[in-house]
């Protein structure tokens, strides 16, 4: 079968699959669900052509989110945190310049990073846990700030900086997912200047994005349903079991998993 936008269709239907489970993400359901969507694309594209096709996909999602928790977010914590996002973004926007003459340098960084969240999301109780009552100081905050805007240009994958400082701050519930959608919805605006500047906002990537929106509301749609119906940990084990596949594949390459992935069907 024959390219659509530029694409072929084992990208098209990581692209789709990746926009559904940012929807879901966005609706609270599955821990970190979303995390997987640059991973998986990037399985079937170069990283930073996948990183670009989702990022207006991403928008349009924290576009809900912010909406919803309009009202709920700390401005305080925003304050510190979205300075040094900014340093971190542009630090990453120049990694990207800088690796994307070597694409395999940074298939392999995703996968590590996608691997590392795995171990993450298997440590976080304890870690969030040694830090109650101990929240990290402002100068940590920065630094978590940064980290996230960098982490999040390269891969999407900013979460785990976020709740490290927001999670031992004890904000509750509303407002610590309310903060975080207004953190991320600011910093994905914000990275669209960078990927433009690097020629990676494509009209075809575009047109794809925009495409593929209709789906991410549907994964809203479907995580509130989930959080109603489905039990949690199955689902989000099942996301690590394929986020861990999937940071193998991409730092191994060469795999059968791989050559799947590329066929032109």
């Amino acid at each position: 079968m024959s390219e659509v936008l530029g694409l072929p269709p084992a990208a098209l239907l990581a692209a789709a699959a990746a926009a559904l489970l940012v929807g879901v993400a966005k609706a609270g359901f599955g821990a970190g669900s979303g995390v997987i969507a640059t991973p998986l694309v990037a399985l079937t594209l170069p990283v930073p052509q996948a990183a670009a096709l989702l990022l207006p996909v991403l928008i349009g999602a924290d576009i809900f989110a912010v909406w919803h928790y309009r009202r709920s977010a700390s401005v305080r914590d925003l304050r510190l945190l979205l300075p040094s996002a900014l340093v971190g973004i542009v630090l990453g926007a120049l990694t990207f310049d800088l690796l994307a003459p070597h694409g395999r340098v940074l298939e392999v960084g995703i996968g590590i990073l996608a691997l590392v969240f795995v171990v993450w999301q298997g440590v976080r109780v304890q870690v969030l846990r040694a830090l109650v009552g101990h929240p990290p100081s402002r100068l940590w905050g920065g630094v978590l700030g940064g980290l996230a805007g960098f982490t999040s240009t390269l891969a999407h994958v900013g979460g785990p900086p976020v709740a490290v400082y927001l999670l031992p701050r004890g904000l509750g519930r509303e407002l610590f997912v309310g903060t975080a959608a207004w953190f991320f919805f600011i910093v994905n605006v914000v990275k669209l200047v960078p990927y433009g500047l690097l020629g990676l906002l494509s009209v075809d990537n575009l047109v794809v994005a925009l495409l593929l929106l209709p789906l991410a509301y549907g994964g809203v749609a479907l995580g509130v349903w989930l959080n109603r119906t489905v039990r949690e940990r199955g689902f989000t084990l099942a996301i690590y079991v394929l986020l861990t596949l999937t940071g193998i594949q991409l730092v191994t390459g060469g795999s059968l998993i791989g050559r799947l992935a590329h066929l032109h069907l």
